[in-house]
This record gives C-alpha cells, sequence and structure tokens, in this order.
C-alpha cells in the first residue's frame, strides 16, 4: 500500500491534486492485474510484444528513472546523448527486457517493486520544490529542453496512464475483464 492516504492528508492544493491524479493512475493499472497469476501476466493478448507484467515492469523503471532526475537532473539519465542508432545489442536488448517479466520474476514482486518505488516518489513529491527545473538529456523524443518537477510528475502520470490504458486492453483479451465498465 502507498503512503499516498497518509501523505495527502497533509498535503493541499495543486501539490495534493497531483498526487491523487498519480495515486488514481496506480490505482488503476494494479487494480487491472488483480487476481491474475505470474502465468497471465506474462502472456500476450495482442498482436503487441506487451503483457501485463512486463507494463508494472516498465513504469516501476520509469518512475523511478524520473525520481532521479527529480533529484539530480540530467546527469540521471544514462541514456542522455545516446546515439539510439549505434546502441549496443546488449543495450537494445536491456531496453526490450524492460517491457517483459524476466524469467523467475512473480507478479507480487513486481507489484511490491512497483509500491516501494511509488512510495518513494511519493515521500520526495511531499517535500520537494516543484517549480525547480532541471535540464533534459538529449533524446529525439524531448521538444523541450528543460522540465520543471511539476513537469516531470505530470510526465510520470501521463505515463502511468497511457500503460493502464495498454494494461486494460490486454487484461480484456487475456479474459473478458474490464478495470472500467
Amino acid at each position: 500500500m502507498s503512503t499516498m492516504a497518509i501523505t495527502n492528508t497533509t498535503l493541499t492544493g495543486e501539490r495534493a491534486d497531483l498526487l491523487q491524479a498519480l495515486a488514481n493512475a496506480r490505482h488503476f493499472l494494479r487494480f487491472t492485474v488483480q487476481g491474475l497469476n505470474d502465468e497471465q501476466a506474462s502472456q500476450r493478448t495482442t498482436v503487441s510484444e506487451l503483457t501485463l507484467g512486463g507494463l508494472i515492469r516498465h513504469v516501476t523503471a520509469v518512475e523511478k528513472q524520473w525520481q532521479g532526475f527529480i533529484v539530480m537532473g540530467r546527469a540521471a539519465m544514462a541514456w542522455d546523448g545516446a546515439d539510439f542508432s549505434q546502441m549496443p545489442p546488449e543495450a537494445i536488448e536491456a531496453f526490450h527486457n524492460e517491457f517483459r517479466m524476466q524469467p523467475g520474476e512473480t507478479l507480487e514482486a513486481l507489484l511490491e517493486s512497483y509500491t516501494q518505488v511509488a512510495d518513494r516518489t511519493d515521500a520526495l513529491l511531499a517535500k520537494v520544490d516543484l517549480d525547480t527545473v532541471h535540464e533534459l538529456p538529449s533524446a529525439p523524443w524531448f521538444v523541450d529542453t528543460h522540465w520543471s518537477v511539476r513537469r516531470t510528475l505530470l510526465h510520470i502520470i501521463s505515463e502511468t496512464t497511457q500503460h493502464s490504458g495498454h494494461a486494460d486492453i490486454i487484461r480484456e483479451s487475456l479474459d473478458g475483464q474490464k478495470s472500467m465498465g
């Protein structure tokens, strides 16, 4: 269980709203995998290579990466300035593996890791200055050159929400279960 419930009782205004939006996105992602076993969580159900366990794994890694950015700026991004066309095969494979449950991993362990990362994000965002700005790393997908902590939090929210939608489609294809509706 995330510390969000505890933190949110002391936060107000914009910070409370942003953290609640993130808590809601996390809730729907977790809700989507409720009641699944490890085999189901690692099963592809669409033409996409995405799986439910892989999405949990990816969202955890992304949130953890952006935690580092909030604290250290672009220095926290391992791929800063990387020429993606020149990346070694093992780096590309590691990126792809971020989206896959690995042999021996369990959905329960992935969810526990996600909770731990979420708790750290919540604690960090409860005290950090939302107006702090960091230069973004070099990457072809960034249009902007700098993000505030606030903008970084909005990115984590949008990433989590987007992948919650992916998870809902995968779950419905798996066993007909829907997160909403």
